[in-house]
């Protein structure tokens, strides 16, 4: 029987679930049952990362030890699973006796064949992304991912020869076009490659820096680096070495991650499995971000989105439904609650709803509740059968190839065909004039192709899929629901079976009063959020008296304020500091101040702030602002002073 092996990647466990957690994992979730439904053997993998710097830091931020934190949050984890409908075979955490075992047995073996050397490192390290960057890699300075100015640090380690096996890499993605997919991300991992600067990897960090990790196993005194940790998940999770799954499911496996994790899954990950002798795996499957409000979800900007509560309120399948269907696998989108209801509405209640609870109702009214003997198939009968096939045939492919989006469009082709050829059959006339014949053809058939559509919902949503498939009268089993069979079968629905008398699984939302919610809920939450501005903050840590010197503070005169041409947050002022000709300064004040607000004010200056380029322009400085209950006020002196003062 041919394998299917899907993961998610292992969430890190610092801060609870979120709206991106839900959606990779339902990906992997709707990957296994497809795969199911295809007739493959299947197994499915998540879990939780718990090592590293950022555990110990919320640890210590909670009050508690490592690894009191890490069971506590990687329960959250997995209690969302059944909450979902997510139906995983196993949980892994890399805090598991057994994994920890496969960690230290790996680096033992590629340690043996000479891939692992002692040197001494100096780079730029961020302590939320728990890695080190090159001067190429930061933005301007700052990390890409957290805009953060990373701490350089100078010290021995371990490191792996992950720069041996650069062409081998290159050459087997380029042997093997679906190896990383979409292409987008395929070619920015040969465009990496390409630069001919891979580097080797560090791989451990000293005990005298960090105790929580997996102890190297040919040196004490270090722990692993948790890259080097966490992907080695994949095979631990399957007994390796020994274990019948392993045997079974590697290296049959498809990855499913986000973009900000591309590097370490399709260079690191394969470099390391190469070293160790592993089979690569088959596809890394990368998916973009969810935005809110055209912004990449964050806890420190309050735009995290809770899956449980979508969840709860619409029902696990529209919520399901809605991220296959709003994602376009690979590139980002947006998610807000009136999408969601808008695509419930239009797909789900109008769409498919409208479509059996018509069918059905007829069904009963006609032929009492029985399915009918069709007769003999006309043309228009012939072109829905075509319809269908194409549609299941494409919904197929489509989702093989991790086209979510698209083959639930293939779908809602013959969703939309059925009720087209409801209004074009017009059964209430053949009722009417009492062609019996005619009128059992036209109810089978459109009986017959709700069934297939039915089912391959399923993988998307499994509780509606299953209600609609015994409102036909019919018992739903997965492991007997040949997918590759419908492209061409007809007449599996049992003629003389009793359907359902009507349906009514999804109901319209009231759009109107959604919005009038949403608008309630984002008052408040600005109300509460000003509130928590101007709550007295936590004083920073003491600082030496040389330290605060560096600063030179300076009172400026705005002359020229404008839109900055490439970011829509951002003025490009031009401002007076007594100096031979204006500074140019860009400030993020748009959402709180006009143009005619900042032109001719007195501002204090950060003068001496290094220039800093963003989005094509340089910025020499940073005008000072605070925050107060009303919104925000610029910093300035109590009176007018000459451009150029000297804050002292």
């Amino acid at each position: 029987m041919e394998r299917f092996y899907i993961t998610t990647p292992i969430y890190y466990v610092n801060a609870k679930p979120h709206l991106g957690h839900a959606y990779t994992t339902i990906i992997a979730d709707t990957m296994k049952r497809f795969q199911q439904m295809m007739g493959k053997e299947t197994f499915f993998l998540t879990g939780t990362d718990e090592h590293g710097d950022k555990i110990v830091q919320a640890a210590d931020k909670n009050n508690c030890t490592p690894q009191e934190y890490v069971d506590q949050i990687s329960q959250l984890f997995k209690d969302l699973l059944p909450e979902l409908g997510i139906c995983n075979d196993h949980f892994v955490r890399t805090t598991d006796a057994a994994h920890k075992k496969v960690v230290q047995d790996v680096l033992q073996k590629v340690y043996d064949s000479g891939d692992i050397y002692f040197g001494e490192y100096g780079g730029h390290y961020c302590y939320g992304c728990e890695r080190f960057y090159t001067e190429k890699e930061l933005e301007d300075g700052l990390c890409p991912q957290h805009q953060t100015k990373p701490e350089y640090i100078a010290e021995k380690n371990y490191f792996f020869k992950m720069s041996k096996y650069q062409d081998w890499l290159k050459q087997h993605i380029l042997d093997n076009p679906e190896f990383i997919r979409p292409e987008r991300y395929r070619k920015e991992v040969l465009s990496l490659l390409d630069s001919g600067e891979l580097e080797d990897l560090c791989i451990s960090r000293p005990k005298t820096r960090l105790e929580w990790g997996v102890e190297l196993p040919f040196d004490n005194n270090f722990v692993t680096y948790v890259w080097f940790d966490a992907l080695l998940n994949y095979v631990s999770a399957l007994d390796y070495p020994d274990g019948e799954n392993f045997k079974k499911f590697w290296p049959s496996v498809q990855h499913i991650v986000a973009k900000d994790i591309l590097k370490p899954h399709a260079i690191f990950w394969p470099t390391m499995l190469k070293a160790a002798g592993f089979e690569p795996y088959n596809n890394l499957n990368v998916h973009g971000y969810w935005l809110v409000n055209d912004t990449k979800m964050s806890k420190s900007l309050g735009n995290v989105v809770a899956p449980l509560e979508m969840a709860k309120k619409y029902g696990n399948d529209t919520f399901r439904f809605f991220l296959l269907r709003d994602m376009h696998f690979g590139n980002d989108a947006s998610f807000s609650e009136e999408s969601l209801a808008l695509r419930q509405n239009a797909e789900l209640a109008n769409d498919l709803g409208n479509l059996f609870s018509r069918v059905l109702s007829m069904v009963k009214k006609y032929f009492g509740g029985v399915v009918p003997q069709p007769a003999e198939y006309t043309e228009a009968d012939m072109e829905l059968r075509e319809l269908a096939s194409n549609s299941c045939k494409n919904f197929q492919q489509l989702f093989d190839n991790v086209r979510f989006s698209y083959g639930i469009e293939s779908l809602w082709e013959l969703v939309r065909g059925l009720n087209k050829y409801v209004d074009s059959s017009q059964p209430w006339t053949l009722a009417k004039e009492g062609d019996t014949a005619r009128l059992g053809t036209v109810m089978y058939t459109m009986l017959e192709c709700m069934r297939k559509v039915a089912l391959h919902l399923w993988p998307v949503m499994p509780e509606s899929a299953e209600k609609l498939v015994g409102q036909l009268g019919l018992d739903f089993d997965p492991a007997t629901a040949n997918l590759p069979a419908e492209v061409e079968a007809w007449g599996l629905l049992p003629v003389g079976i009793e359907v359902a008398p009507g349906s009514n699984l999804f109901p319209r939302v009231d759009i109107d009063k959604l919005r009038k919610e949403i608008e309630e809920a984002d008052k408040a939450a600005e109300q509460a959020a000003k509130k928590e501005d101007v709550a007295v903050q936590e004083i920073a840590a003491p600082i030496e008296f040389d330290d605060f010197a560096k600063v030179d503070l300076r009172i400026g005169k705005v002359l020229v304020v404008e839109d900055h041409p490439k970011a829509d947050r951002l003025f490009r002022c031009e401002v007076d500091l007594g100096e031979e000709k204006p500074r140019q300064i860009l400030a993020g004040l748009k959402e709180h101040f006009t143009a005619e607000d900042l032109l001719g004010r007195q501002v204090v200056v950060v003068a001496n702030l290094k220039p800093r380029k963003i989005r094509g322009l340089e910025s020499h400085g940073m005008m000072l602002a605070l925050k107060t209950a009303d919104g925000m006020e610029m910093l300035t002196a109590s009176g007018e002073v000459p451009a150029g003062t000297k804050a002292s």
